[in-house]
């Protein structure tokens, strides 16, 4: 069995793409992926602006995240960070690698 902080071939050749993978959804909107960094960036100018909940933890490596408002937040191994849905954020640095566990769903109960 494959473990969670294996990298996927090809993400650290130049221009690779970031690597998603879903590890479980289901019918109702839930999906939790899998998500591996090589210094990628959201591009200039883009954000995300998701119409459900994610809620993400950094496995391996390093994150800084910025936010509509101007705030910023760094994620190191095994911290998490709740991003209630339609909070503008992009992605500004990842380590080489970042490995994420990202999960989506309409309403995540935050505890």
């Amino acid at each position: 069995m494959a473990s969670l902080l294996d990298l996927p071939e090809g993400v650290t050749l130049p221009h690779a793409p970031e690597f998603f993978e879903t590890l479980l959804q289901d019918g109702k909107g839930m999906r939790v992926e899998r998500i591996v960094s090589w210094g990628h960036v959201t591009p200039e100018g883009e954000w995300y602006d998701q119409s459900a909940d994610e809620w993400v933890v950094v496995l391996e490596g390093e994150a800084r995240l910025g936010f509509g408002d101007g705030t910023e937040h760094i994620l190191g191994r095994g911290e998490h960070l709740f991003l209630p849905r339609h909070v503008r954020h992009r992605v500004l640095q990842t380590s080489r690698p970042c490995i994420w566990l990202a999960v989506h769903a309409p309403e995540l109960a935050r505890g």
